[in-house]
């Protein structure tokens, strides 16, 4: 694995930091996922994978078979 060094003003690297604590990770690897986020065949292979996770999950399913706003709000309906 490679080291780089960056140069940033304070503000921007005080707020990484604060995002980073907020989110429960390092300013490090934050920047290596979104480095690692750059390789368009990596993204792909993902998108790929998850496509057919979910076509395995649910057959034969089309956005089209959805219900309308109306028949899913009648769906819940106590009378």
């Amino acid at each position: 694995m490679s080291n780089i060094t960056l140069s940033i003003d304070d503000q921007t690297y005080r707020t990484a930091r604060i995002v980073a604590a907020e989110r429960g990770t390092s300013v490090s690897a934050m920047v290596r996922d979104y480095l690692q986020g750059l390789r368009p065949a990596q993204q792909d292979e993902r998108i790929k994978a998850l496509v057919a996770t979910f076509d395995l999950a649910q057959p034969g399913y089309s956005a089209s078979n959805r219900l309308s706003r109306d028949e899913a709000n009648d769906r819940y309906r106590l009378d």
